[in-house]
């Protein structure tokens, strides 16, 4: 069956000259295929003038293709092992594979491994799969294919966890389980010796938050004889980290009871039932209203306001009046961790946002750190759109 092909408007071809791989609605001219296009099939890109640009996935919506070649070359399962082995190589060269004190990391970072529209996670001897587009999405038995080829019997399973993040107007019907082997629900992941429990099947995103493991760290650095309010918990991370960082009292904080209780649950899985550590299930913003100077250390670490630019503007209110209530009240001296996992929202934005959230509390504030993703989670250098994850940690005076 030949590959359809998608002709650029004039000029619109510069952007994948310069090896970015997106292309919008906006720039296609034409289409030559003797049928009409179904979302996730493979298609080729040509320049105005015939001149053949990329092979990728189309899918419907702005952005109508997410490139996966700069070739002209077959997308088989020798292609797929091969992108899943240069994965694995990076996270070889990090001292991730053999790793016997962190035993979960990011195996595929999307566009930052060349697979746009595709997650994968590694939780011990089980791959965690998710796919954000319709072509990884019917791709999903060559992907489980190149990573057992690729790691043999080091993985026992591999599970698909897309049926919430495929586009949701494919009607695919997705429905999340396992491509291959099997696996306990609940497991315990070593994160820098700290342990974990994990359940895939149930949890947000693949089951844990594996992109804060170098801010986690951090925060333990800082943490000593301090009281610490973690906000928007989850599953306790930078408590966790916290108090083994030799933190007075921690407070883990988030809106879900079922997070609060997994925050527990993995303090007392490192720290036994004695930790000075409370929990409380409320919304954060709430609770950031009146905590007086009680807290010297304080994380913020809200889910994504804006998912799209079309959010922005209320988005980045909610980030001012949330930094700012944390400013307002926080110890003199004390450090407060601040981020933004908005991909739509650029460092320059975030930090502009808390500058101004900075001045309306009053407050005297020095930037000690300007934080990022993990190197498990690498940036395509043509794509700095995949820098989603921004934080600054700030003395507060």
């Amino acid at each position: 069956m030949a590959i359809p092909k998608i002709f650029l408007r004039r000029g619109k071809e510069e952007s994948l000259q310069r090896r970015h791989p997106w292309i919008f609605s906006g720039a296609i001219y034409s289409v030559e295929s003797d049928r009409e296009l179904v979302e996730g099939e493979i298609v080729d890109l040509f320049s105005s003038k015939g001149e053949f640009l990329a092979r990728g996935h189309y899918q419907v919506g702005s952005i109508a293709v997410r490139v996966l070649s700069f070739e002209q070359i077959e997308i088989d399962q020798s292609w797929w092992r091969e992108k899943i082995e240069s994965a694995y190589n990076v996270r070889q060269t990090l001292h991730l594979t053999d790793n016997e004190c962190t035993t979960c990391y990011r195996l595929v970072h999307g566009e930052g491994d060349g697979l746009p529209g595709l997650v994968v996670d590694l939780y011990g001897s089980v791959a965690v799969v998710q796919c954000h587009s319709v072509g990884m999405y019917h791709s999903r038995g060559e992907i489980t294919e190149a990573i057992v080829a690729v790691f043999g019997d080091k993985i026992t399973a591999v599970y698909d966890k897309s049926a919430q993040t495929v586009p949701f107007k494919a009607n695919l019907n997705a429905v999340d389980g396992y491509l291959y082997g099997s696996a306990e629900r609940d497991n315990v992941v070593l994160e820098n010796g700290h342990k974990f429990l994990v359940n895939w099947e149930e949890g947000q995103k693949t089951g844990f938050f594996i992109d804060q493991r170098f801010n986690r760290e951090l925060v333990g650095r800082y943490a000593a004889g301090r009281t610490v309010l973690n906000t928007f918990c989850y599953t306790g991370g930078f408590s966790v980290y916290a108090l083994a960082g030799g933190a007075k009292e921690v407070c883990s904080i988030d809106a879900s009871e079922k997070a609060v209780r997994l925050a527990d649950a993995n303090v007392a899985l490192n720290f036994g039932d004695d930790a000075p550590h409370t929990s409380i299930a409320c919304d954060a913003v709430e609770y950031l209203k009146d905590i007086g100077d009680k807290y010297d250390m304080i994380i913020l670490d809200p889910p994504a306001f804006a998912k799209h630019h079309k959010v922005l503007g209320n988005a980045m209110q909610g980030y001012k009046r949330l930094n700012a209530r944390a400013l307002s009240q926080i110890k003199s001296g004390g450090i407060l961790f601040t981020f933004s996992c908005s991909q739509a929202v650029s460092k320059e934005l975030f930090r502009t946002t808390v500058f101004t959230a900075a001045a309306i509390a009053g407050r005297k504030v020095r930037i000690l750190h300007q934080l990022t993703q993990p190197t498990d989670h690498p940036i395509n250098i043509y794509h700095p759109e995949g820098e989603y994850l921004k934080g600054l940690v700030l003395y507060v005076e």
